[in-house]
């Protein structure tokens, strides 16, 4: 008697089930968060989720001392995300708003054509950018100049959400939540592009690195229908081979690590500022 396989599902096929299977998912929990929330709402996360601390993972990010490639340069792509982020940084120690909100519309541009999960994190990290950008070109643009002068402002003018609290129209959220969640985001980001770069030849692709680094700072945030979403999603992820070619493109392998190395240090270095600053006001749990 011959025994009938079952017919190989064709990669493609499966390529393009992935990301429709995350769409969907999205949609049915945007669809109940509506339900849940008022309309407008940012999201709906739980009071009493534990604040995600400070904890120096990457380790030292250095490049070989060579010329620099073009990639890090004035007209490419890591040279102007990694330019404005540093301005951020002032030398009292402070973040100054519009150079850092200038660094996120570069990093969303850098992570947009991956699409996969980042087509998702990039839509919300750009409405964020676009919120917080309103108050500081708004009438009390005086007011968000930098980081420590938007905080005491708005706590001044009882402009804060109660810890875990929702508000019910993003324009009405204060630039202090808002910020915290770009600050989150900014980790994840951050983590992926450092372990890409210096992930070893022969252990986890991109899409594993990048997953771990979404469940240490993201995913404790995020509801169960997120988490799911994104893990899924990591399956198609892009290699780390069309990373590193967005990244540097026209440069060698070693090259183009090193310089998103370069540029994962920079987002770490912004990333640390704004966690100690957010910390010493205790704002880490206003979302």
């Amino acid at each position: 008697m011959r025994v009938m396989l079952p017919l190989q599902v064709p990669r493609r096929w499966f390529c393009r089930v992935i990301p429709l299977t995350v769409f969907t998912l999205l949609l049915l929990y945007l669809s109940a968060r509506s339900l849940r929330c008022p309309s407008g709402a940012q999201s709906c996360i739980p009071e009493g989720l534990p604040p995600f601390q400070v904890r120096q993972q990457s380790g030292p990010l250095e490049a070989p001392e060579r010329e620099e490639p073009q990639c890090l340069g004035p007209q490419g792509m890591l040279g102007r995300m990694m330019r404005p982020f540093r301005a951020s940084l002032n030398p009292e120690g402070d973040v100054e708003l519009s150079q850092y909100l200038a660094g996120w519309r570069e990093l969303v541009k850098f992570l947009t054509p991956l699409r996969s999960i980042f087509a998702f994190a990039t839509s919300e990290a750009f409405i964020k950018v676009t919120a917080l950008e309103a108050r500081v070109h708004g009438p009390d643009a005086a007011h968000y100049t930098s980081l420590a002068a938007m905080v005491t402002w708005e706590r001044r003018a009882g402009l804060l959400e109660p810890p875990g609290i929702a508000p019910r129209d993003l324009a009405k959220s204060s630039g202090s939540r808002t910020m915290l969640l770009l600050h989150r985001a900014l980790r994840w980001s951050q983590l992926c592009l450092h372990r890409v770069a210096t992930g070893t030849l022969g252990g986890p692709d991109a899409g594993v690195q990048c997953s771990d680094a979404y469940d240490t700072a993201l995913a404790p945030y995020h509801p169960w229908v997120i988490r799911q979403a994104a893990r899924l999603a990591f399956l198609a992820f892009p290699g780390r081979g069309r990373l590193l070619e967005l990244a540097c493109p026209g440069t060698k392998e070693a090259e183009a690590r090193a310089a998103l190395a370069r540029a994962a240090g920079t987002l770490e270095d912004v990333y640390n500022r704004t966690q100690g600053l957010l910390a010493e006001r205790g704002l880490l749990q206003l979302a």
